[in-house]
């Protein structure tokens, strides 16, 4: 197969711990995506969906699951209350953070241990703002807002299958705002001794703006993103991840400083593990 298609899916969840990459006004975490739950047996169930998630509830070892502390569900259809929710990047250090993972191991190594609030996300301390630069962000980002996000994503061997080129197409997001892609390879969220690995931008640079409306498109062309099982170098990608970057700003081959849900927040990604239908070779 050269070229496949896919439709991303509205998340604000990376891994399952933290719960989530957004939180409300309560400290809660607000989760689209994996919800844990206990089933008769002893259990934890993993299916898509969606609720509100206690900040309390219990972390296992990387690698495990625990069911969550499910404050309310949240429905399909919101309500008017749930539109009108703002959202809020997770304090720091992260909560409920198994994922032993720097993020930026060159430009912010102390990472783990820096302290700050959780920011409502058109409060956050971008380093050096001045109210006369003229700020884009400035009201509230409403739970309603994220999940108007919509994403169409092109995969096309290129280079005589030796790279491939992800083209995307997004609508309904952050106006005005700062988004970077995330790939997501087969080791970056295993336990150890296999991982986990750090994940990598799709693409240098990394960034792009979406436009008044909302709307952007993204293009980056990686080498041999897909090789065979067990051959030398990079694992493949297995999936990749829309992030809002909360403090507006690129950081070179990393995807963010603090990772998580402290400056980066996924909205969109594959529900599963995908692109087993591509091959790469090597050059």
């Amino acid at each position: 197969m050269r070229s496949q298609s896919y439709e991303l899916s509205l998340t604000t969840q990376g891994p399952t711990y933290p719960p989530s990459e957004v939180m409300d006004a309560n400290g809660d975490f607000i989760v689209i995506g994996r919800v844990n739950r206990g089933t008769p047996d002893g259990g934890v169930s993993s299916e898509w969906g969606r609720a509100i998630v206690s900040a309390a509830s219990p972390m296992p070892p990387h690698g495990e699951q625990l069911p969550y502390r499910i404050v309310r569900e949240l429905p399909e259809q919101l309500t008017a209350a749930d539109r009108d929710m703002v959202l809020y990047t997770l304090p720091l250090p992260l909560p409920i953070n198994n994922y032993p993972m720097l993020f930026a191991p060159e430009g912010c190594p102390q990472a783990h241990y820096v302290e700050r609030p959780s920011y409502p996300f058109h409060e956050v301390p971008i380093p050096d703002a001045r109210p006369e630069d003229g700020l884009r962000v400035t009201e509230p980002v409403t739970l309603g807002q994220w999940v108007q996000a919509q994403g169409w994503m092109e995969v096309s061997l290129v280079d005589r299958g030796r790279a491939a080129e992800f083209s995307f197409e997004f609508s309904g997001l952050v106006p005005d705002s700062m988004y970077t892609v995330m790939s997501l390879r087969e080791n970056d969220l295993a336990p150890a001794p296999v991982g986990p690995s750090r994940p990598g931008p799709l693409g240098i640079p990394n960034v792009f703006m979406t436009d008044r409306d909302g709307k952007a498109h993204y293009r980056a062309t990686l080498p041999n993103p897909f090789p065979a099982e067990g051959a030398p170098g990079p694992k493949r990608i297995v999936n990749v991840v829309l992030l809002w970057m909360s403090y507006q700003q690129n950081y070179g081959g990393a995807i963010g400083y603090f990772g998580l849900g402290g400056d980066i927040h996924a909205q969109l990604k594959l529900q599963t593990a995908s692109f087993q239908e591509f091959t790469t070779t090597a050059g």
